[in-house]
């Protein structure tokens, strides 16, 4: 019960007083920002850990593939699976359609039990998948196969929705963009570690097999640090200082609005306010467009770098690791460009998020035509063009990827989990419409125009998230509290307009 006292020097004394104390909390939380390694940098680490090992385990089957189906040039001790093409299709693609089934749910269900369940459980379910995987390719062939992968989709979706919640609780909002770039570059190292490494793995005494043991047995031993370690948010991590919760808090409740008086997951989802935010659609078409570009590069390249300008890169791991490694490195200057950019007092946080973006995705536009033009004469040329065409994009973590949590706090997963599951069907749209465009593999023409297609879409979606994208909390984010939970409000308010009489 709130007592107010009207017109009393002891009500004076009493508001200096907490005044004191509120500047004294504030004194105290600005010097946690300078203590070091901190708790929530501590989870940002362990998301980075987490999104490494399973994008290990995302991609271990693509190039384990080639020692399955030709175990006699690698490995000739260990069992050997010829696969057609088409039914080698079926087997990668599996992972993918179980991938877009779950993200719109995942938001729902992180937000609801926690993102460290959610994701715990998905990267348990899939490590545990990895182990199974050469016993079930010897019992069940490729259709086990595809009903593993299916299943490792399932979970795999529920990552990014789970991550984003976590960082939405964990992370103040001038620290979003770094930390988030940070954390989320743990899925170019992950897929580096293993390009680099499955070779090793599958000519070594455990063979193909190795590659998912490998992978697998990290993904439990990470399962068991993040469990110990791990919080869904700074009120549940054991060891926290009251200094860094104070300092989240603070800077977390500038974002609230007045409604904010009911628990973030026993709100409703305000979906028709979400799926007709202007915003949040201009973020969406970044999000579609950037998987649309990403991946037409690293799924075609290969084939155009071979039948056209004759230089197979599948064949050399160092130079289908460089674009990845170019990702990973890159994001380190993006991020001091942007902590550059919150320090800077004229500088808002929606300029930023649009700069960032605008760099990940103009850049490579201007690169994709370019490639377009090289001759079979300049091959280490368009290496270099392809490095650079997926390195910058990494700067969209600083753009489009962190902006759900800019604009809903209390929705960041349900967000991700829309745009993500969108920008999934982008992802496996682009080879389809690169086989309907591209009829001889060996015209450089047509391939032109699946470079010119790529790049028209950065141009229009980086062009909508400029003119509508926002970095603000939304009104939806915090939907109205039932009666009983505004009637504080309002009794203290006619309170205030009865003293004043």
């Amino acid at each position: 019960m709130k007592f107010i006292c009207c017109g009393s020097k002891g009500a004076m004394a009493v508001n200096d007083n907490a005044a004191n104390i509120d500047s004294k909390k504030e004194a105290e939380a600005e010097a946690g920002t300078n203590s070091g390694f901190a708790m929530r940098h501590l989870q940002m680490l362990l998301i980075f850990c987490g999104l490494t090992v399973g994008f290990a385990m995302r991609v271990n089957l693509s190039v384990a593939v080639v020692a399955m189906t030709n175990a006699t040039t690698v490995n000739p001790d260990f069992p050997e699976y010829p696969l057609s093409e088409k039914t080698k299709s079926w087997v990668l693609s599996s992972f993918f359609w179980g991938y877009v089934m779950t993200q719109v749910l995942a938001g729902a269900l992180a937000r609801r039990f926690g993102g460290k369940v959610t994701l715990l459980t998905g990267v348990s379910v899939c490590s545990i998948m990895n182990l199974l995987t050469p016993l079930c390719a010897s019992i069940g062939g490729w259709s086990w196969l595809c009903g593993l992968r299916f299943i490792e989709g399932l979970c795999q979706g529920v990552f990014y929705p789970s991550c984003h919640t976590i960082i939405a609780h964990w992370l103040p909002p001038r620290e979003r963009g770094s930390m988030t770039t940070y954390a989320y570059t743990g899925s170019q190292f992950g897929t580096i570690l293993m390009l680099v490494t499955s070779g090793l793995l599958a000519s070594s005494a455990g063979g193909w097999p190795s590659i998912f043991y490998a992978s697998g047995g990290c993904g439990i031993v990470w399962v068991v640090v993040y469990y110990i370690l791990g919080a869904s948010t700074p009120k549940d991590s054991k060891s926290i200082t009251a200094e860094e919760v104070q300092l989240i808090e603070m800077e977390l409740a500038k974002e609230r609005t007045a409604n904010a008086e009911l628990p973030s997951h026993r709100q409703a989802t305000p979906w028709l306010s979400i799926l007709t935010s202007a915003p949040f659609l201009a973020l969406t078409a970044a999000h579609c467009v950037s998987a649309w570009g990403y991946w037409t590069l690293l799924t075609q390249i290969p084939s155009y770098m071979n039948n056209v300008l004759g230089k197979d890169i599948k064949s050399n791991a160092l130079l289908s690791a460089l674009p990845y490694l170019a990702n990973f490195l890159l994001s380190f200057p993006f991020v001091w460009l942007a902590k550059c950019m919150e320090k800077s007092e004229s500088l808002s946080l929606a300029f930023s998020r649009k700069f960032s973006n605008t760099i990940g995705q103009y850049i490579p536009m201007c690169l994709l035509i370019a490639l377009g033009y090289v001759t079979k004469e300049q091959d280490t040329l368009a290496v270099v063009l392809l490095t650079f065409t997926v390195g910058i994009n990494t700067a969209c973590h600083l753009g489009f990827q962190v902006n759900h949590i800019d604009l809903s706090p209390n929705f960041a997963g349900t967000l991700m989990g829309i745009s993500n599951t969108l920008a999934s069907v982008m992802s496996l749209s682009a080879p389809l419409l690169v086989g309907v465009i591209v009829t001889d593999k060996h015209d450089a023409e047509q391939w032109r125009i699946v470079f010119f297609v790529a790049a028209g879409f950065y141009l229009v979606g980086n062009g909508l998230f400029i003119l509508f994208g926002r970095a603000d909390v939304q009104p939806w984010n915090d939907p109205p509290a039932k009666s009983d939970h505004k009637s504080i409000p309002q009794l203290e308010s006619q309170k205030s307009d009865h003293c004043d009489k």
